[in-house]
């Protein structure tokens, strides 16, 4: 069953996805009820999946290992996923 947050989980994962090509990353939205979304970066094959969820500071991103950042800094968050993509950081 979904949570009463899916569709604006949803929202959020999306604007980021929108993002991602101009990165040279690649995403896909999983999950069906409750959403995550899969990134990948095609040149080095290492891939991660990303959470939306809320928190005392507001919609945060989370991802492996140990990736976080504000909904509200898209730009952080792509930078941070293209980082730790292209980099021998463990996904």
């Amino acid at each position: 069953m979904a949570s009463g947050y899916t569709g604006e989980r949803r929202v959020h994962l999306e604007t980021l996805a929108e993002l991602l090509p101009s990165h040279g990353l690649v995403s896909r939205m999983v999950g069906g009820e409750d959403p995550v979304l899969w990134v990948w970066q095609p040149r080095t094959g290492r891939h991660t999946v990303i959470f939306a969820t809320p928190s005392s500071q507001g919609w945060q991103f989370l991802w492996s290992p140990g990736g976080q950042a504000p909904v509200a800094d898209l730009e952080r968050t792509v930078t941070a996923l293209r980082d730790a993509l292209d980099s021998g950081q463990p996904t």
